[in-house]
């Protein structure tokens, strides 16, 4: 368990769940997505006989994604002192690279992912199973990985809690039931707008765990000034509390940062955020109003 994280408590079972119940959702509505264009393309094009494949493929990517998350948070948690800190810090920095990749490129593909699914089902369908079943991992698997990921960085202030985890799989199940209710077409979701929320929801986040990193690193001496505070309001910060609770669980905010860990937290949150946020022009596609409309 990291020696950051049991300082600071773990947060509270609800706190745990929204985060994580957040992150299910947002990241399994866009896997259900993807899945909901495949199946439909295939429907409409009358073979239902190679729907199988995509199933089986997003079963696959799926058993990919756990076995990730597993050896990750599993190879950490094995080890003590500095060497889990270093480990923790490591995981957590490359969690919020890959991560920021995944959400802006996400944020510049949005119109353009329903053609090239139905462009690359399309050549699949004439090469053969193997090819839709790999077009249906990959798809799926590249959602997949930037959950297991982002689940990495989470999970690591969480003092070991299971609860995480299940926050994550409530938030999934949800967005499977969502997406087979737009499929049939039962429920319409204004998706740019929910995506425009999360996206800078999981921003957020990604930036905490930036934070949680650098400290671990500084902790494990790797990066210096871990003695030196940019400020401290420990005395005014109630843990316990309803917000103390809400900014450290899901936004892993502490009462004393050190300067490097403020500075990399604000630095990474101004210029993300701009890059997410800043107005879409001609020339960069825009997020889909209703994606359940172009299957």
């Amino acid at each position: 368990m990291s020696v950051l994280a049991a300082a600071s408590g773990a947060p509270s079972i609800a706190t745990q769940l929204a985060g994580s119940g957040l992150i299910g959702l947002r990241e399994g509505l866009e896997a259900g997505i993807v899945v909901m264009i495949l199946v439909a393309f295939l429907v409409k094009s009358e073979r239902r006989d190679a729907v199988k494949w995509v199933w089986l493929g997003v079963g696959v990517a799926v058993a990919m994604v756990a076995a990730t998350f597993l050896v990750i948070h599993f190879g950490t948690s094995t080890l003590d002192g500095l060497a889990a800190e270093i480990a923790a810090g490591i995981a957590s920095l490359v969690a919020v690279v890959i991560v920021t990749a995944m959400v802006l490129w996400m944020r510049k593909a949005a119109r353009s992912i329903s053609g090239d699914l139905k462009s690359g089902m399309e050549k699949a369908l004439i090469v053969g199973p193997s090819a839709v079943l790999a077009l249906a991992f990959f798809a799926v698997g590249r959602e997949g990985l930037e959950t297991a990921l982002l689940m990495v960085g989470y999970a690591e202030n969480t003092a070991g809690s299971a609860w995480p985890l299940i926050g994550l799989l409530l938030g999934i199940a949800l967005a499977a039931v969502l997406t087979v209710l737009m499929y049939l077409g039962a429920v319409r979701i204004d998706m740019a707008r929910f995506f425009k929320f999360t996206g800078a929801f999981l921003v957020v986040v990604a930036a905490g765990i930036l934070a949680y990193g650098v400290r671990a690193l500084q902790t494990g001496g790797l990066l210096p000034g871990a003695g030196n505070l940019a400020f401290d309001v420990s005395g005014h910060y109630d843990a316990g509390s309803w917000y103390g609770t809400v900014l450290g669980g899901i936004l892993n905010v502490r009462p004393d940062p050190t300067v490097l860990q403020f500075g990399a937290w604000l630095i990474y949150l101004v210029i993300v955020l701009f890059l997410f946020l800043r107005p879409v022009t001609s020339a960069e596609p825009a997020p889909v109003a209703d994606e359940s409309a172009v299957v």
